[in-house]
């Protein structure tokens, strides 16, 4: 368990602790203890249920049964988050200028670089499959806004970095995501010698509306509930009611509505799964190195510029999760549901859940191996009174 949890809690945790947030797996709930196994079993069960029954994916997606469980369960880790602290959040230039090379720079280069090296034709064995190119483009573009939060939690980051570095690249995404989708599938391909990747294609129709549409239903909800769970409870029945009896009873939903989830994203992919599951694991291969390279480089970054864990883990996830609603929506709107730019953008989320799961269990083997002392980079640490130590500091003078 990271420092800060420790003294948050305000005691000595060990491996004969019945706190469940020391990690011991027998303080640990039967959810939390299985969360590999429950998810695997997710997958398997949405893969059948879409194959055997193909027509369920009709009703996942008229009631957007997706995009319910995306929105529940983002909203426990935003209901976590203490919104008085993110001014201290935003103020940390440091932390915004890693987390800015990384999603605006570092990401979408990489993906770039990716889909030339599968998709392009230029490198032997592989052959040219312009649909796969651009569906990685679309993906690689967006930055993550929703399952980030979840993978974050998992691996005991910090609740406030993460909604923070997540608004920050949700507002930048609104600016920016149609240019860099000109900017990597339109204008660099031909400088490079691949015409034949975009032939016929002019331009691309996305407008900030567009994006902008797209955040403000899957993070706005969730984060808009947040904040008025926070302080409507916290005003009306004070901050350790809030902390001790609220938050335990909504932290399960995170986990059931990421099942829930699995299942039905899975289901609406099931039969092409089984019908292509070579094309599949094609598009597997370049991003599960993109989700691996982005999380590894992204956490060193942040333990070389001296972050402590907590907010090391936040920069990680933040920089190796993508925004796959969005880049769906995108694909679809421009090529049509049942185009191959479509059907990777698809893909992407379902390699996303057992890769960054895995990721989630090397954070923490991290977190255990190595020393974090004197790591204060990002540092938030709250007094009684709710205040920041640099508020108190503040306060104090």
């Amino acid at each position: 368990m990271s420092e800060d949890a420790a003294v948050e809690h305000g005691h000595e945790h060990g491996t004969d602790c019945g706190c469940p947030d020391c990690g011991d797996p027998r303080s640990m709930s039967f959810l939390d203890r299985y969360l590999t196994v429950w998810i695997f079993g997710a997958m398997a069960l949405g893969v059948g249920l879409g194959f055997v029954a193909p027509s369920v994916t009709e009703p996942i997606q008229r009631y957007h049964l997706v995009e319910i469980g995306l929105i529940l369960m983002m909203y426990p880790p935003l209901a976590k988050v203490n919104y008085s602290q993110l001014p201290a959040v935003f103020r940390n230039w440091r932390v915004l200028s890693l987390s800015l090379v990384q999603n605006w720079l570092i990401g979408p280069t990489l993906m770039f670089a990716l889909a030339v090296v599968f998709f392009s034709g230029l490198v032997p064995p592989f052959e040219a499959r312009p649909e796969f190119f651009l569906g990685l483009v679309f993906i690689g573009m967006a930055r993550c806004i929703a399952m980030v939060l979840v993978w974050n939690e998992l691996a005991e980051g910090s609740n406030e970095y993460a909604a923070g570095l997540v608004a920050f690249n949700s507002f930048f995404q609104i600016l920016t995501y149609g240019v860099y989708i000109w900017f990597f599938a339109l204008f660099l391909p031909p400088l490079l010698g691949m015409d034949a990747l975009v032939a016929g294609i002019e331009a691309f129709d996305i407008t900030p509306a567009q994006v902008f549409w797209a955040i403000a239903i899957f993070l706005g909800l969730p984060f808009a509930g947040g904040i008025v769970t926070r302080y409507g409870g916290v005003r009306t029945k004070g901050e350790e009611w809030y902390a001790e009896e609220f938050l335990p009873r909504i932290s399960p939903l995170t986990l059931v509505a990421l099942l829930f989830t699995v299942v039905v994203m899975f289901a609406t992919q099931g039969e092409n799964i089984v019908a292509q599951p070579t094309d599949v694991l094609w598009i597997a291969v370049p991003l599960t190195i993109y989700f691996v390279v982005m999380f590894l480089v992204s956490f060193g970054m942040g333990r070389a510029a001296g972050a402590d864990y907590s907010t090391t883990t936040a920069i990680g996830f933040t920089a190796a999760s993508n925004n796959f609603e969005l880049a769906i929506a995108v694909a679809v709107a421009v090529f049509g549901v049942g185009s191959g730019v479509a059907f990777a953008t698809v893909v992407g989320p379902l390699i996303e859940v057992p890769v960054l799961l895995a990721l989630v269990n090397v954070a923490l083997w991290m977190q255990d191996r190595y020393d974090w002392d004197g790591f204060e980079l990002g540092r938030l640490v709250t007094s009684e009174a709710g205040m920041t130590e640099e508020e108190a500091l503040t306060e104090d003078d």
